[in-house]
């Protein structure tokens, strides 16, 4: 039982780290599209009509589900087995899941919106990537990266116990 209450903080934890992420990521977005507005931001305005903080919900589950997709795929790994490379892949998988439920809604409308369902589907895997390079980096500063290495499991560590022990410390 208390295995799972640990999974289930690190995904957590995942998740939170992730909406932060990715709500500042659309922040810097609607900042780009002020000071560049000669980009073609249009296309994704036309897709994305929400307030650019609100990228902070997809950004909490596709936290949740890389954290899922990791412990499943790399079980029996350590992490100094794992590269910043692997966990990008790790994070573009748990992107391309995410990015299926929008994708899939659009495309039972009309097989024609393939265009606007690669708009969502392509950013979507590579801030996923770039999440989870940015959480095994995290990870890593914030244990020192000796203890991450140290030999222990991801599925024993569940890649964020020692962050969420240090994120609770700094908040103290």
């Amino acid at each position: 039982m208390r295995r799972w209450l640990k999974r289930l903080r690190g995904t957590l934890v995942m998740a939170l780290l992730w909406a932060v992420g990715w709500g500042l990521a659309g922040l810097l977005i609607g900042v780009s599209s002020l000071l560049l507005p000669w980009l073609p931001w249009d296309a994704f305005f036309a897709v994305f009509d929400a307030p650019l903080p609100a990228l902070a919900v997809p950004g909490f589950f596709g936290g949740a589900l890389f954290s899922v997709v990791l412990s499943l795929g790399e079980r029996r790994r350590r992490f100094d087995e794992l590269s910043v490379r692997r966990f990008a892949g790790w994070g573009a998988l748990g992107g391309l899941l995410l990015s299926m439920i929008p994708t899939s809604a659009l495309l039972l409308g009309s097989s024609s919106r393939w265009p606007l369902a690669a708009i969502i589907m392509v950013p979507v895997t590579l801030l996923s990537a770039a999440s989870a390079a940015g959480s095994l980096w995290l990870a890593r500063r914030a244990n020192g990266h000796q203890e991450l290495e140290g030999g222990r499991a991801v599925d024993d560590l569940w890649l964020t116990d020692g962050l969420a022990r240090d994120l609770m410390t700094r908040a103290k």
